[in-house]
């Protein structure tokens, strides 16, 4: 079925963008590869429907975050504008609005309960950068490994983190912008998508009656985010050190192309992990149970440069104060990447 027309009547009754196809459908919207009528350009529209408490808080706080990125960071997805649609209506949302429609929204996040009238259609829809190189897994699992590449995607994914933390740092939400390759050395550019595509997982797929896991109480196992998660965030707990083992995490899958098949979508993703028998166990979760577990790293490959390998390790620790932060991160990584060029082999 082709996707409904997108009926912004903002000053005209003519649409002002037209949607193509659906590109990606996470637990609380639907994104679609759009144009914009007046210049041709490629835009993403994410549609949220906001007939939840819980869609209506996600939708709010994604459109905080990223209308809070005053400036246009060149490795953070990009909001164009955000749209309010009740019904046939509809209305441009500015944070802060005093709109009578928005503030319900805020209402209804707030209170946990749906203010406005049910049997309206509400949605939001969120135009962003469109980003025609899918996202980081289905990028570099369709090409053959390439070092370029890798320093490239490295220092972009220091660079974001060091102005922004808590994002769910994992490759299906980091996307790639190949459209302003002009030069053909140009690596393409990082764009992360703060609650991008990826699935919100929630506990709700487990029995009421059990009493809740506090290690699991919120997130589902079977979900691709618990291999990125630090020790910590298993037992609810997150600073922006967990940042920096989800990056730990995601790094040395690039270098050395670990993959696991998430349960849920059977999608191949980039995530190393640990062995236990013939069963995977996400890294943070298999040093909760085990502070002192020794990292085989390198495990694919037959040897990494010593710096590299000591600077996973250290992302990877089980104590948070253990771990790097983001400006030590970026020196250390510039240093491996330009000082020394054969850390890869």
């Amino acid at each position: 079925p082709s996707p409904e027309p997108l009926i912004l009547k903002m000053v005209s009754s003519q649409p002002k963008y037209d949607l193509i196809r659906e590109v990606g459908r996470g637990s609380y919207g639907v994104v679609y590869e759009a144009v914009v009528r007046k210049t041709s350009a490629r835009v993403a529209v994410k549609k949220i429907r906001c007939h939840a408490p819980e869609n209506v808080e996600l939708a709010l706080r994604e459109f905080w975050a990223l209308s809070s990125i005053k400036s246009q960071h060149p490795n953070v997805i990009h909001l164009e504008e955000c749209i309010l649609q009740k019904d046939g209506m509809v209305q441009k949302m500015s944070h802060g609005s005093s709109s009578s429609l928005y503030l319900q929204l805020v209402e209804t996040s707030l209170k946990g309960e749906i203010v406005f009238d049910p049997r309206s259609a509400y949605y939001l829809w969120f135009v962003m950068d469109f980003c025609d190189g899918g996202d980081m897994n289905e990028y570099l699992l369709s090409r053959k490994p390439n070092r370029k590449t890798n320093t490239s995607f490295m220092l972009q994914l220091i660079l974001h983190k060091n102005q922004i933390i808590h994002r769910d740092l994992k490759p299906d939400n980091i996307l790639i912008s190949q459209s302003r390759m002009d030069a053909s050395d140009l690596e393409p550019t990082l764009k992360v998508a703060d609650f991008g595509l990826s699935k919100v997982c929630s506990a709700s797929g487990q029995n009421p009656e059990e009493p809740v896991n506090v290690n699991k109480c919120f997130l589902s196992t079977a979900c691709g985010t618990d291999f990125y998660m630090a020790p910590e965030v298993w037992e609810g707990h997150y600073t922006a050190k967990a940042d920096i083992f989800a990056l730990g995490i995601i790094i040395w899958a690039m270098l050395e192309r670990i993959t696991f098949i998430d349960t849920e979508t059977k999608k191949e993703l980039l995530g190393s992990y640990v062995k236990q028998g013939t069963t995977i166990v996400p890294v943070g979760e298999a040093l909760l149970e085990n502070p002192k577990m020794e990292l085989l790293i390198p495990v694919k490959k037959k040897s990494m440069n010593a710096r590299m390998k000591q600077l996973l390790k250290e992302m990877l620790a089980a104590n948070p104060q253990d771990r790097p932060d983001a400006f030590e991160l970026e020196l250390r990584l510039v240093n491996i990447a330009f000082k020394d060029s054969s850390w890869e082999t």
